[in-house]
């Protein structure tokens, strides 16, 4: 069992998910002196880890990773610091559990056949699940997210690939190909979606005034003047119709992709 000191040392390879003792438990224990149990004197009423989790959630969503800390938290559920350490050892476990809950949000299908749509489903839940949580993508990396919501997800995935045909040796490629597509993409549009909520601006009116600006720089100019074609086949079309249509292309491109590659083992 991976105690909180060893995982502050270790935090890449650690998790209050291998941590069965605090995986399994919402709050600490009664010590002498202190709170601990429902009911006891002098814990906050109606305080518990999914309350906690949740709040975090909505606060990460509003100010964003860098702003998040254990005294804000506090201060929006209205209770003393030393009341969240009561359900929690570390500001990591707190990040941990909202990574979790928030991939609680995607909903697989059950596994069909037709795998294509399985795995354009999920891909599309991953994407609007980054853009929506744009403190997640940061975090992804540094923690081993293997919270039971995650799992859930994974094993969906891991199910839909299955399913393409594709060799065992095959899958593993395949899986970070589809995935790490998503990711990029989505964090791509949380990052543009945070620039304009900053700037105060519509996705629209800050695409228009950074096209603007960009035409009048001398240093862009060859470049400008090397995506014209492509420009030219938005004109009319909102951010977000933008943002649909390269995400529908580029997802076909993956899976025509593994398409190919399990047409050729078959040739």
């Amino acid at each position: 069992m991976v105690r909180a000191a060893e995982r502050a040392k270790h935090p890449a390879t650690s998790s209050i998910w291998l941590d069965s003792e605090k995986a399994g438990r919402g709050r600490k224990p009664g010590q002498p002196g202190q709170p601990g149990q429902p009911g006891q004197p002098g814990q906050p009423a109606g305080l518990d880890r999914d309350k906690i989790v949740e709040t975090s959630v909505r606060l990460l969503d509003m100010e964003g990773l860098a702003k998040f800390s254990m005294r804000k938290l506090a201060a929006e559920l209205n209770v003393t610091a030393m009341s969240v350490y009561w359900y929690v050892d570390t500001k990591d476990d707190i990040l941990e559990l909202a990574l979790d809950a928030v991939f609680g949000e995607i909903e697989p299908s059950e596994a069909t056949a037709d795998w294509q749509s399985s795995l354009r489903e999920i891909a599309e839940a991953y994407r609007k699940l980054l853009v929506r949580h744009t403190w997640v993508s940061p975090i992804l990396s540094t923690y081993l997210n293997i919270g039971p919501n995650a799992l859930k997800v994974a094993q969906a995935i891991q199910h839909v690939i299955k399913a393409t045909g594709l060799r065992p040796e095959e899958q593993n490629g395949a899986t970070s190909a589809a995935l790490q597509f998503v990711y990029g993409f989505g964090t791509t549009m949380g990052n543009f979606q945070r620039r304009c909520d900053e700037a105060g601006l519509t996705p629209d009116e800050y695409h228009a005034q950074a096209l603007a600006m960009f035409s009048t720089e001398p240093a862009l100019t060859e470049t400008m003047e090397s995506m014209q074609d492509v420009l030219e086949t938005r004109e009319g079309q909102t951010v977000a119709q933008m943002w649909e249509r390269d995400f529908e292309f580029g997802l076909d491109v993956v899976i025509t992709g593994i398409e190919a590659m399990v047409a050729r083992a078959g040739s």
